[in-house]
């Protein structure tokens, strides 16, 4: 089985840490999905530093602007 973590916003990482360590311990197949929501490396890198969170296997590069325009970047193929 595969599981998809997704992150975006600093709550995200926080809550993701921990599901990734259990994952990888119980030898689960976890991919990570960073949106970009947070681009800036202050902003993002930091967070994978930080807690010692993998490389993300998607990166969406969503950015800035408004929830619609983040989700229709989210959608678009």
């Amino acid at each position: 089985m595969k599981v998809l973590g997704v992150v975006g916003a600093r709550p995200n990482f926080m809550k993701m840490a921990p599901i990734v360590r259990a994952a990888a311990a119980g030898g689960l197949s976890l991919e990570l999905c960073h949106t970009g929501q947070h681009y800036d490396d202050n902003m993002s890198k930091v967070f994978f530093e930080d807690l010692e969170l993998p490389r993300p296997d998607v990166y969406l590069g969503v950015g800035s602007g408004s929830h619609a325009a983040q989700t229709a970047v989210i959608m678009t193929p």
